[in-house]
């Protein structure tokens, strides 16, 4: 007897979560009817052009959104569309020293993302994100800038997945 129960409970309960799946990610972000998502290429205006950024950026981001929702990629016309551009690609001295020198330094990547909901347009949005990692100023730029700019772009993709997903 106590074995039929609980076999009962768990039909009931694969039952329940197959009904329940629907629009919402294991992280929370709302897809609502949503099936499909697309991610054009975000090419980089920036005044100083890192030559992978335009793709890892892009790739980043179509990533995150694949592996979080139930979202299925395609390469253009999806249920939910961002494109955009990478506007600005900085970095600035960001601590000086008492000897008048820089003890930090500052990469900032920003991006214009343009987020289209073609099921729900007013949950559609124009917006820049910018997000930034401080490095030592001794240190030679070009040998952490790779590990920056997946940092970096890691975040910016989450803050573009929140704002369109969870609504933050």
């Amino acid at each position: 007897m106590k074995a039929r129960l609980v076999g009962f409970v768990c039909v009931v309960s694969l039952w329940l979560t197959s009904c329940v799946g629907g629009g919402y990610s294991m992280t929370g972000g709302d897809v609502g009817a949503a099936e499909t998502i697309s991610v054009a290429i975000f090419p980089n205006y920036s005044d100083y052009v890192n030559p992978q950024l335009s793709q890892a950026f892009t790739d980043q981001l179509r990533q995150l959104f694949v592996q979080q929702t139930p979202l299925t990629l395609v390469s253009s016309g999806g249920d939910l569309h961002f494109e955009g551009s990478i506007i600005g690609y900085e970095i600035s001295a960001k601590a000086a020293t008492n000897a008048e020198t820089t003890a930090q330094n500052r990469l900032t990547i920003s991006v214009n993302v343009i987020f289209t909901n073609e099921l729900d347009t007013d949950k559609s949005f124009e917006q820049v994100f910018s997000r930034f990692r401080d490095f030592p100023a001794d240190q030679d730029f070009s040998a952490v800038e790779s590990q920056l700019v997946t940092e970096i772009n890691r975040e910016l993709s989450e803050n573009i997945f929140n704002r369109a997903l969870v609504n933050w």
